[in-house]
């Protein structure tokens, strides 16, 4: 079986479990870990996790990241200033994208559709890759993840560390690792 497969199997097991209602919301999130390699490979293949969460009698929502920048960018009114001169868009980046992820995150996860019992998957977050961390939008969105946020992460999870591309200094989150790897919750 290729590894992708491998990965939803390995999910749909633990997604398939019964979900403790009284956990914290960093308890409820579920990081899919997987080569950055694989990152189409991914997306062709996500019904199979989407079809393993609904053969547990769970609800499958899911949402892409990947033009959360572009979207941020072409909204603001001074974007032709910040590519004149991007160094710049620094102190910007830091003060207000985490923050609009979130709230484009917060947003699904509120959803008067979105229960206790639904899964709501989180796809490109390898985009926010220089623009903002993962970990800044997860502490912010956690108090709202009402069944499970899954969040297809490219990269590793190492000595329980996750570490976005392979590149980022790794960050300690409580979210249930699944990975092919031998480490992680369910592998």
């Amino acid at each position: 079986m290729a590894r992708i497969e491998d990965l939803a199997e390995r999910y749909g097991r633990h997604i398939a479990t019964p979900w403790q209602r009284t956990v914290a919301g960093a308890q409820r999130v579920v990081m899919v870990v997987y080569d950055k390699e694989l990152e189409r490979t991914l997306r062709a293949r996500l019904p199979a996790f989407e079809m393993a969460t609904h053969e547990t009698g769970h609800d499958w929502r899911q949402i892409d990241l990947s033009g959360a920048f572009a979207e941020w960018m072409a909204a603001d009114d001074y974007r032709d200033e910040y590519f004149r001169s991007p160094e710049d868009l620094q102190l910007k980046l830091d003060a207000e994208f985490p923050e609009f992820v979130a709230e484009r995150l917060q947003a699904e996860l509120q959803s008067s559709d979105v229960t206790s019992n639904t899964v709501v998957a989180v796809l490109g977050v390898g985009s926010l890759f220089g623009f903002a961390r993962i970990s800044q939008v997860l502490k912010i969105v956690e108090a709202d993840i009402r069944g499970r946020l899954v969040v297809f992460f490219p990269g590793q999870f190492e000595r329980s560390n996750y570490r976005l591309l392979d590149a980022r200094d790794g960050w300690n989150y409580l979210a249930v690792p699944i990975t092919l790897h031998g480490e992680g919750g369910t592998t």
